[in-house]
C-alpha cells in the first residue's frame, strides 16, 4: 500500500535482516519481521465521529547474542507511524 511505503521512507526504517543500535543501551538487535499494520488514534474523527487509524510499519527485533541462535532468547516489537519519532530517537542502523 502507498501509504505504508510513504512511512517507511520518511522514517528511513531498517530492513529485515539489517542490525540495529540501541541508543541508550548500546545492545544489537537484529529486524526480523515487518509488517504493515493500522494503528488506532484515540480521538475519534472530531466530524463524523468515527474511529480513526494510521498507517504503520511493524518491526520485530530480535536481540543480537554471541552463541544463540537468530529468533531465540529476545524479542520485542514496536509499531512506528508517520507522527512519531521514537525510532530515530531510539535506534540507529548499523548495517
Amino acid at each position: 500500500m502507498k501509504e505504508h511505503e510513504a512511512v517507511e521512507q520518511r522514517k528511513k526504517l531498517p530492513r529485515v535482516g539489517q542490525t540495529v543500535k540501541n541508543k541508550k543501551y548500546g545492545t544489537l538487535w537484529r529486524i526480523m519481521e515487518k509488517r504493515e499494520v493500522w494503528q488506532n488514534v484515540q480521538e475519534d474523527d472530531p466530524k463524523t465521529h468515527q474511529p480513526r487509524t494510521l498507517p504503520g510499519i511493524y518491526l520485530s527485533f530480535w536481540r543480537v547474542q554471541e552463541g544463540v541462535l537468530p529468533g531465540v532468547g529476545r524479542l520485542m516489537g514496536y509499531i512506528y507511524t508517520e507522527y512519531d519519532n521514537t525510532f530515530e530517537s531510539n535506534w540507529e542502523i548499523i548495517g
